[in-house]
């Protein structure tokens, strides 16, 4: 954990101002037995709206890269199916026929 206070030898540690390690700590997360990381504030703080990352493993770290995305409603999808006089049973033989093509 390069720059973590994990990573600092306890007898620099014990010289940090308490301010400073609320800091630090502020950086911190967790992970859960779920493999759940909840990102902290401070950086989320720092970002665009988003829903999505993409997930790198990039030389032993772990790098999460904001992914935007298309703000589609589900609703919309399928009022334009409607319109189109599509199905679900449409759409299943459509991919059925591409893959048939491949």
């Amino acid at each position: 954990m390069n720059g973590s206070i994990f990573s600092r030898p306890s007898i620099i540690t014990d010289f940090l101002s308490r301010k400073q390690l609320k800091q630090e700590a502020d950086l911190l997360a967790k992970l859960t037995s779920k493999n759940r990381i909840t990102i902290p504030k401070t950086i989320m703080n720092n970002l665009p709206p988003v829903d999505y990352f993409n997930v790198v493993l990039r030389d032993g770290t772990v790098v999460l890269e904001p992914i935007q995305t298309a703000n589609t409603e589900t609703e919309s999808i399928r009022l334009k199916m409607r319109e189109l006089g599509l199905t679900e049973d449409s759409v299943a033989d459509a991919v059925r026929w591409a893959r048939d093509k491949t």
